[in-house]
């Protein structure tokens, strides 16, 4: 491959070229700027000098002595500035001109540019003026254009000297910039490209060049690159049956690493997985070539089972193959496929009268940034050989953090669905209690997890352990069966007490909502009226159109909805103007509100007169003072809530205390 013309000759006449002309209106603006401020200059020596003379030239005039007037306007000739002077008279008349410079010529061009010779005129009055005085003659005064046009001469030969040398600078530094960051890299590429082989050209991969990952050259690099795998997977498959080991239709290391450069570029979070299968390569020179490729069909197609549509399997060789998990966001989550791959991996396989365990190793390395795809690669590669000299059938972490990170997780998740399991989790009621009858009216479920010490608890961080493990909705549809057991039982009986359970923001916008509080509806029978949902969290009406398209249907099925913590989130002053399309029947007090009363009921009151207005039923929960339920109850406060009255209790407790008085109708 010749080249003709250097991308450097042309880029260099270019810049030359753009910054000659730029420069050069630069410099005839400078120019001009140093023009006049020179003529400037010298009108002012030329006002100078005519004022020093002014006096006794007006008295050498008015007693009209010309040859008084000539001495004094020799005085002038010294000065070396003035060329000629003048006295006109107010008629035009010239009275007396002296000149004290020969003229010289001046380039008739030069002198309309900057508009040569220099002048000025001073008017001469009577050394006893009248109020409003007439000039006696004026006195004008010209510059030598010559010596101006010597100024304009060497003002223009210093900017151009010196803006030529500023072009070179310029057109050789933006030159040499240019032919750092694209010149030498094309020329490098063109290289590689031009000393390849036939051979080699098949799935030949570029190095993507330094500092250019997220510009041209690097898009151009990597769309070659990519092509080439295309070109190699085709290649691939004409040669698969010619090959030692069969060659399944997946990605090569080639084409991921291609996938992994496109993940760094966009910078998403994502995992890789490294899996080596110890079975493929310990059966190597064992197994006939036809049970060999079962065998590696067979794997392929359990990890096929594994991963979802967005994920990517590859083989990067004979034994080892990976995961490009996108979407996987969290150690944990990690750690729970890698666990499903070695699951099903693990699984007994008869293979043409053999049966075979296959055992693997799994490295996972996580990108969230500031890696390289070469990078990522290596750290997921390590990351599998650290599990295999740990032993068969290991999952580690490039990252030991992580490694940390994911299990304790996975230990949260697990100890949860085991206290589910093994009926650790109960429900517990708090009664809620009628202003005007001072009886229970109603009941609010909490959650509590039986402790070691057999106590029944809510530990603190067991809310926001659950929701991090991704078990609320899991954990919420088991309260909400529970309650609604609870109601059947009760309403078998008579009692239609009605209970309020919470509903996490996470599972009132889970697409399973709907049909699932339906079903639990049909299934225990609920009475209408007697089920509450107290709604929380500001995600949940951030979209009022999708709150109210969920609720509407459960309003509709007899469940009554409440906004619970008002105040707080999103049930917050500058949500108001949703909650006339929200199917909401109660508003609930938010505790730091009745806390504050009745020294400040400032927000308590507005609160209640906004209920009123949307004509909501009011609840009013945290009351542990007798001045509080004073107040709430003066303000007509519908129901109050609170350690005042009775904190949480068991249902077996809960229908020994309150429900031989509480077999009341639903409002």
């Amino acid at each position: 491959m010749r080249v003709s013309r250097s991308l450097t000759i042309k880029q260099m006449a270019m810049v030359a070229g753009v910054t000659m002309v730029f420069v050069f209106v630069f410099c005839f603006i400078l120019l001009f700027h140093f023009v006049q401020q020179n003529r400037y200059n010298t009108a002012t020596q030329l006002e100078s000098i005519a004022r020093s003379v002014r006096q006794p030239l007006s008295a050498a005039i008015l007693k009209a002595d010309i040859p008084e007037a000539e001495t004094i306007l020799g005085r002038i000739q010294p000065s070396g500035i003035v060329s000629r002077a003048d006295v006109v008279l107010p008629n035009q008349f010239q009275a007396l001109r002296m000149s004290f410079i020969p003229e010289r010529p001046v380039p008739v061009m030069i002198t309309r540019i900057f508009e040569l010779p220099v002048q000025i005129s001073l008017p001469l009055y009577s050394l006893e003026r009248p109020a409003n005085p007439q000039p006696l003659a004026y006195l004008v005064l010209q510059s030598d254009s010559y010596r101006m046009y010597k100024f304009v001469m060497s003002a223009l030969a210093t900017l151009v000297t010196a803006y030529l040398l500023l072009v070179l600078i310029l057109t050789v530094a933006l030159t040499w910039s240019i032919n750092r960051l694209i010149v030498r890299p094309l020329r490098a590429i063109a290289n590689e490209l031009n000393d390849l082989s036939p051979e080699e050209r098949v799935g030949h991969q570029l190095t993507l060049p330094r500092l250019h990952h997220d510009d041209e050259i690097g898009k151009m690099v990597r769309s070659y690159n990519r092509h080439q795998q295309l070109a190699l997977r085709q290649y691939d498959e004409l040669c698969s049956r010619a090959t030692r080991f069969p060659v399944s239709e997946l990605p090569n290391k080639a084409f991921l690493l291609a996938l992994l450069e496109r993940t760094v570029s966009q910078q998403k979070t994502t995992a890789l997985l490294m899996v080596a299968c110890e079975t493929l390569q310990d059966t190597a020179g064992v197994l006939k070539e036809e049970q060999r490729e079962m065998l590696l069909l067979t794997l392929v197609e359990k990890l096929k089972q594994v991963i979802s549509p967005r994920m990517v399997l590859a083989q990067v060789s004979a034994y080892d193959f990976a995961i490009l998990a996108e979407g996987v966001t969290e150690p944990w989550h990690a750690i729970t496929l890698g666990q499903q791959v070695l699951t099903v991996m693990n699984e007994r396989l008869p293979l043409q009268g053999i049966q075979l365990r296959p055992t693997a190793s799994v490295g996972i390395a996580m990108f969230e940034g500031g890696l390289s795809a070469e990078q990522l690669y290596r750290r997921a590669i390590s990351a599998a050989f650290s599990a295999r000299r740990k032993g068969k059938n290991q999952i580690e972490f490039f990252n030991p953090e992580q490694m940390e990170k994911a299990q304790k997780r996975l230990t949260q998740e697990s100890d949860i669905l085991s206290a589910l399991e093994h009926h650790q989790f109960a429900i517990w009621l708090q009664p809620q209690i009628d202003t005007e009858t001072g009886k229970v009216c109603s009941a609010e479920v909490l959650l509590r997890q039986q402790q070691v010490n057999g106590d029944w608890e809510l530990p603190n961080d067991l809310i926001d352990t659950i929701e991090s493990c991704g078990l609320m909705v899991t954990v919420g549809h088991w309260v909400l069966e529970e309650a609604c057991r609870l109601l059947s039982a009760w309403q078998k009986r008579g009692i239609m007490l009605p209970l309020s359970v919470n509903l996490s923001a996470l599972q009132l916008m889970h697409h399973n909502m709907v049909p699932d509080m339906l079903a639990l509806l049909e299934r225990y029978r609920i009475a209408p009226g007697t089920l509450v949902l107290e709604v929380t969290e500001s995600r949940s009406i951030d979209d009022p159109k999708a709150a109210v398209a969920i609720l509407r249907p459960l309003r509709n099925a007899g469940v009554r909805i409440a906004l619970d913590d008002f105040g707080m989130g999103y049930a917050g002053l500058q949500q108001l103007q949703h909650m006339k399309s929200l199917p909401v029947d109660i508003l609930k007090i938010d505790k730091l509100f009745v806390d504050t009363l009745p020294e400040d009921a400032s927000m308590v009151a507005a609160i209640i007169q906004l209920a009123r207005s949307l004509h909501l039923r009011l609840v009013a929960e945290g009351v542990e003072t007798q001045e509080q339920y004073a107040w709430l109850k003066a303000a007509n406060v519908d129901v109050l809530q609170g350690f005042l009255f009775a904190r949480a209790v068991s249902p077996e407790n809960f229908e020994q205390d309150y429900l031989p008085d509480s077999a009341v109708k639903p409002d």
